[in-house]
């Protein structure tokens, strides 16, 4: 398997443990509407929480939440609604990014609650 690929199973792990410590019950990882996809559909009480997870080995290139562009947003909200409507909930929503760097030590998790809107 890639190199990159095996990373971003380390991370999204890393954040599913996170997101389970705090109370957060994991619904789906990695759900695909056509050609879209969310790494983390998980609830937050009364919340349905939309992840992004972004992982990095390093910081050489920035904070991994800052590759979370505005087409990534478009495509995490289409993907969204579409979880949405199939699942007939009527929960409020919110999109979070959880930011992974994999030191040699373990992961470090930074969660963004309400990264984004998509009204943004």
């Amino acid at each position: 398997m890639a190199e990159h690929i095996e990373l971003g199973k380390k991370g999204e792990e890393a954040a599913c443990e996170f997101l389970t410590e705090l109370g957060y019950s994991i619904l789906e990882r990695n759900w695909k509407n056509k050609f879209e996809e969310i790494d983390i559909i998980a609830r937050d009480g009364e919340m349905l929480v939309i992840v992004e997870v972004k992982t990095r080995s390093t910081l050489s290139f920035g904070n991994p939440e800052l590759s979370v562009g505005l087409r990534k947003q478009r495509l995490l909200v289409n993907a969204a609604e579409a979880y949405i409507v199939r699942h007939n909930s009527n929960l409020e929503t919110r999109f979070d990014i959880l930011s992974v760097i994999m030191l040699p030590h373990g992961p470090k998790v930074t969660h963004i609650p309400r990264a984004f809107s998509p009204f943004d």
